[in-house]
C-alpha cells in the first residue's frame, strides 16, 4: 500500500487522524524495515504516530512484522528482560549480579542491546555487555544479529531524535522464545496497554515501576503480574522489608562508574540483586512468593 496513506492517517490532525488496522500496521512496518521508502517519509511518519498517539492494534501489527524478521534461538527455563534501548543515564545496572545469584538454579537471563537509541543519552546494555564477563546463564541478544532490519534504523531513529512507537515495540522480541517475560513501566495507565500487547506472547507476563524504565527494581514499587484470563495482579515490593537500604543515585553516571559498581559492589548493591532475582524466579513460577525465592537464595 503506498505509504503516504499512513503518513496521512497519523499527520493531518485531530479531525482528519485515524487509527491504522492491523494489517495497515503490519503493512508499515514492512515497508519501515525494508526501507522501501524515503528516510524522510519514515521520521515524518514516526513522528505524527507518536503525536496521535499509538493504539495496542497498531503496535501489535507493528510486532508481528518484527517477527517475520527475527533471527530467534530456543533458550529452555528463561525469563526476558525487557530494556529500554536508550539505556540508564543515573544508576548501573544490575543484572550481571543477579545472574551470578541465580547460577544457583536453572534459570537464564535473556536481554537484548544495539546502539544508543533516543531520547535518553544513557548507558545501553550494550555497553555494558561489550565491556564485562557475562555468566553462562546470560543470554545476550545483539539485535545488528537477530533484526538487523530495525538496526539499521538506528541512524533514521537518531536524527529524529524523540522517542517514537519503536521504543515501545522493540523491548520484548521474545528472541530466546521464553515462557516468561518482565519489563519496566512509568505510570500504572501503561499496565493494561503493555499486557494488551505483550502478555499473550508468555506463558506469564510481569510488569514493574523498574529504575529508569528498566525491569530492575532498585526502591519500593509496584509489581504487576498477568494470571488467567485478563486479570493483572498488583504486589508492592519494598526493599527495605529484607533489610535492603540502597540509596539510588540521582547524579549522572559514566559507563566507568557502573562498571566499577558491578565488579566492587557494596552489600547494599548485592542484597538488591538478590532481591531482584527472587522477583524473577517468582515470575519464572519456580517459588509461589517472592519472601520464598529470597530466602530460598540464601
Amino acid at each position: 500500500m503506498d505509504f503516504f496513506k499512513y503518513i496521512h492517517a497519523v499527520g493531518t490532525g485531530p479531525k482528519g487522524n485515524r487509527d491504522l488496522s492491523f494489517e495497515e500496521s503490519k503493512d508499515m512496518m514492512q515497508q519501515v524495515l525494508d526501507q522501501s521508502v524515503p528516510s524522510e517519509q519514515i521520521a515524518a511518519f514516526l513522528l505524527g504516530w507518536r503525536l496521535k498517539p499509538e493504539t495496542t492494534e497498531e503496535f501489535r501489527g507493528a510486532l508481528t512484522a518484527c517477527d517475520t524478521y527475527t533471527q530467534k534461538e530456543n533458550i529452555p527455563n528463561s525469563i526476558e528482560l525487557g530494556y529500554p534501548f536508550d539505556g540508564k543515564a543515573k544508576n548501573p545496572y544490575i543484572f550481571p549480579l543477579v545472574a551470578k545469584i541465580l547460577q544457583k538454579t536453572d534459570l537464564n537471563l535473556v536481554i537484548m542491546g544495539d546502539e544508543k537509541q533516543p531520547a535518553k543519552d544513557g548507558i545501553t546494555i550494550k555497553n555494558i555487555c561489550d565491556n564485562i564477563i557475562l555468566s553462562q546463564n546470560i543470554k545476550y541478544f545483539n539485535r545488528k544479529n537477530y533484526l538487523n532490519k530495525l538496526h539499521m534504523l538506528t541512524d533514521i531513529r537518531n536524527k529524529l531524535g524523540l522517542r517514537s512507537g519503536f521504543n515501545t515495540i522493540e523491548k520484548l522480541p521474545n528472541v530466546a522464545n521464553s515462557n516468561y517475560a518482565i519489563t519496566g513501566v512509568f505510570h500504572k495507565p501503561y499496565v493494561k496497554k503493555y499486557v494488551e500487547i505483550f502478555a499473550d506472547r508468555y506463558k506469564k507476563f510481569a510488569l514493574i515501576q523498574g529504575n529508569e524504565g528498566t525491569p530492575e527494581l532498585f526502591s519500593k514499587g509496584r509489581l504487576w503480574i498477568t494470571e488467567e484470563g485478563d486479570d493483572i495482579k498488583e504486589i508492592i515490593i519494598d526493599p527495605q522489608y529484607y533489610g535492603i537500604n540502597y540509596k539510588k543515585s540521582w547524579d549522572t553516571i559514566t559507563l566507568a562508574d557502573s562498571l566499577e559498581q558491578l565488579n566492587n559492589p557494596s552489600d547494599a548493591y548485592l542484597k538488591l540483586a538478590k532481591l531482584n532475582a527472587a522477583v524473577y524466579l517468582f515470575i519464572a513460577q519456580k517459588y509461589k512468593t517472592i519472601e520464598d525465592a529470597f530466602d530460598a537464595i540464601g
